[in-house]
């Protein structure tokens, strides 16, 4: 027995056979009752001499019958009850049938009385209990009217049909047995169906709810987390010729950028933090809160200090040590310094380069190897400085653009290809480039790959 049918409740299950057998039990009391009544003819012509009691007896058990039938409401008589005492009423009036009949006629009726237990083993289902009564009171009935009235010997009312009806009435209760324990487990299985199917459709509704309350939540993270990162108005009012492609994976981003302006020096952050989703979010917020703290309030100057001083309030906050199963979590990122008076550039990087783009030729500047975050040998971070013309463009990025599988075979998009997207299009206007990006990207998912990581490219023309 399964679960779900251990939990259906006994009652609802007899409630459920009664509803379901019912109808049909009533419409076999009704044609049991008629059937009684119509055979009193057949009486008159076998047996005439006794025709006036056969007809008595079966007029006393269908009437009985009838009324028990329409009125067991108001005796609180259940439908089994009912059919049972037409089946015994039945019973009694051919054992005494039998009790005065000759041998001839007792055998001729013995198959009457057999065609009684067939049909009920046939047509009836009741509690056991209702079957072993109806066998005692039967075999007690037989041999009270046999005492009273039968001329045969006992040999003779045994063999001829006593002994075969006893036997037909013995495999009528087995039958009845079987065929409503089938009827029960059918019933519980459908029950336990349909209980099945509300747990499930409850459970489904507790998921649906718990995903709306989930993603509300996560709503609410990307709103405050937008609240942080600057917006592309925010950027283009430090860099009038510039674009932000960004495209997040998830609702909330695990890449991130970041600007602020000082003492005639804008500091411009692409960032790429361990995973994606709320966990990347959630670095998102620490990387953009440790920046601000280390630039805009200690007042951090210098690109590769900004970095390890990043770095190691990453790894302080998060209790970094270096132990097996704890966390590795950081970030790739690089971050430029424009002197706005010099135009000389100063980068530094976490595994995440840049590319300049000058006259049609790229030009790559490396970045250290290694995380803005816990590293098996860690290394003070360097600083590169390079001085811009006027009509450079410089491309930051993180490797979502490049790491995205597409095409028709699957593979990723490389930096090979970005690099040459980059340089066919430099020169042109930042929104074209931006919109090149863009569909770039869509025509190379093509609809059939998911996007498998956040996706930031930030460009700014001198």
């Amino acid at each position: 027995m399964s679960l779900a049918e251990e939990q259906i409740d006994p009652a609802l299950i007899k409630s459920e056979f009664y509803k379901n057998t019912e109808k049909f039990h009533i419409i076999a009391c009704w044609v049991g009752i008629t059937l009684n009544l119509v055979w009193f003819a057949s009486d008159y012509f076998v047996l005439p001499d006794h025709w006036k009691q056969f007809v008595e007896w079966r007029f006393a058990v269908s009437i009985s019958s009838m009324i028990i039938l329409l009125f067991r409401h108001k005796l609180r008589l259940n439908i089994y009850q009912c059919i049972f005492w037409l089946v015994l009423g039945i019973s009694i009036q051919n054992a005494y049938m039998w009790s005065v009949m000759d041998l001839a006629h007792m055998q001729k009726h013995a198959f009457a009385y057999m065609v009684l237990f067939i049909g009920v083993g046939m047509l009836v289902l009741w509690d056991f209990i209702y079957s072993v009564i109806l066998v005692v009171l039967t075999i007690i009935a037989n041999i009270v009217f046999y005492k009273l009235y039968s001329p045969l010997s006992v040999d003779e009312f045994t063999i001829n049909g006593a002994l075969l009806t006893f036997t037909v009435a013995i495999f009528s209760m087995f039958l009845i047995r079987g065929r409503q324990r089938l009827t029960i487990k059918e019933i519980t299985s459908r029950l336990a169906l349909a209980r099945s199917k509300e747990i499930l459709e409850h459970e489904h509704n507790i998921v649906i709810e718990q995903s709306r309350e989930i993603k509300d939540s996560i709503n609410y993270a990307k709103r405050i987390q937008t609240a942080f990162i600057p917006s592309e108005k925010v950027f283009a009012s430090h860099f009038p010729e510039s674009f932000v492609y960004f495209r997040p994976k998830d609702i909330v981003s695990g890449d991130f950028y970041w600007i602020t302006k000082k003492d005639g020096h804008i500091f411009y952050v692409t960032a790429d933090c361990t995973g994606h989703g709320v966990p990347g979010g959630f670095m998102t917020m620490l990387g953009l809160s440790f920046l601000d703290e280390i630039v805009e309030i200690k007042g951090e100057m210098h690109t590769d200090v900004i970095v390890n001083k990043l770095r190691e309030r990453i790894i302080s906050t998060l209790k970094q040590s270096g132990d097996a199963g704890e966390s590795k979590d950081g970030m790739d990122i690089a971050i430029c310094s424009l002197n706005t008076e010099t135009l000389m550039l100063t980068y530094t990087g976490a595994n995440n380069p840049i590319y300049i783009c000058r006259n049609g030729e790229l030009i790559e500047i490396k970045p250290d190897k290694q995380p803005c975050g816990f590293y098996f040998e860690l290394k003070p971070f360097s600083r590169t400085d390079y001085q811009l013309q006027k009509g450079d463009v410089i491309y930051s990025f993180t490797d979502g653009y490049a790491d995205q599988f597409g095409g028709q075979q699957g593979k990723k998009f490389r930096y090979k290809s970005l690099k040459k997207i980059l340089t066919d299009s430099w020169d042109k206007p930042m929104a074209e480039q931006k919109k090149i990006l863009a569909s770039t990207m869509e025509d190379w998912m093509g609809g059939k790959h998911q996007q498998l990581d956040d996706i930031l490219v930030i460009a700014v023309k001198i």
